[in-house]
């Protein structure tokens, strides 16, 4: 059987008061997700943050231990030098050998001041990681508070609005493709989400533009879908609710 164009109007603005209603119930957690969504990508931020502070404190100790190490080279070398010296022959030999132990003893001071350097840095970042770890318990914290009560929230509308939901899929099967793919594209376009507006006051209920009498005598015919020449919405006539109200 055919479908009329007052009742593609009909189940248009129906789908509409759907999603208006749905549109009502999401507006109760208010800015929640939003903020909940903020507070995730902050907690990773410092996540991320802490394992990069972290990483270096190793890199740093790793290259103390490395020094530590040439330390060691660097005296077991000096302690070889010195044992030769009683056994040199010529001036030339001695002078080898002790420049040899001087630029052992300059390898020592400036591993040693690496160390010095590193252990400094690795005391700033110790001191940056308990700050960013407060900072991140208390986004934590804000984050679990947050997510309780949106918990709350969704609990006391889910219910609706799986009601909801559920009529939606029933009222989009009876719409065609074409007018539904109309009808989701002027949602996304306009801020309210009202894409099918009935006449308040001679005007449209979407934008409020005045409507001339002959375009709302032919919208109350329902013999044309047709749209608002300011706002692209669908049009319907201020009678359309009460009856939808009525059936539904």
């Amino acid at each position: 059987m055919e479908v009329t164009i007052e009742q593609k109007l009909k189940a248009l603005y129906n789908l509409q008061r759907i999603d208006t209603a749905i549109n009502q119930l999401k507006s109760v957690r208010g800015e929640l997700p939003m903020e909940v969504s903020d507070l995730e990508d902050e907690i990773a931020g410092l996540e991320t943050r802490l394992q990069k502070m972290n990483d270096e404190v190793k890199e740093y100790q790793t290259e103390i231990s490395d020094n530590k190490i040439r330390i060691k080279e660097a005296q077991s070398q000096i302690k070889k030098y010195d044992a030769q010296l009683s056994n040199v022959k010529n001036n030339r030999e001695y002078d080898a050998l002790t420049k040899e132990m001087e630029l052992q003893n300059l390898e020592i001071q400036a591993a040693e001041k690496r160390i010095k350097e590193y252990n400094w840095e690795i005391d700033q970042k110790l001191k940056s990681i308990e700050v960013a770890k407060v900072e991140l318990d208390g986004r934590k914290q804000d984050l679990a508070n947050k997510n309780a009560e949106l918990a709350v929230i969704i609990e006391e509308t889910e219910k609706e609005e799986a009601g909801l939901n559920k009529e939606r899929g029933k009222a989009v099967k009876i719409i065609e493709e074409r007018l539904l793919f109309s009808y989701n594209k002027i949602r996304t376009n306009v801020k309210n989400g009202i894409a099918v507006a009935g006449i308040l006051r001679d005007a449209c209920g979407g934008c409020f533009a005045k409507i001339p009498p002959q375009r709302q005598a032919d919208i109350r015919q329902r013999k044309k879908i047709l749209v608002c020449e300011h706002c692209g919405r669908i049009l319907t006539d201020a009678e359309m609710a009460n009856e939808q109200a009525v059936t539904a």
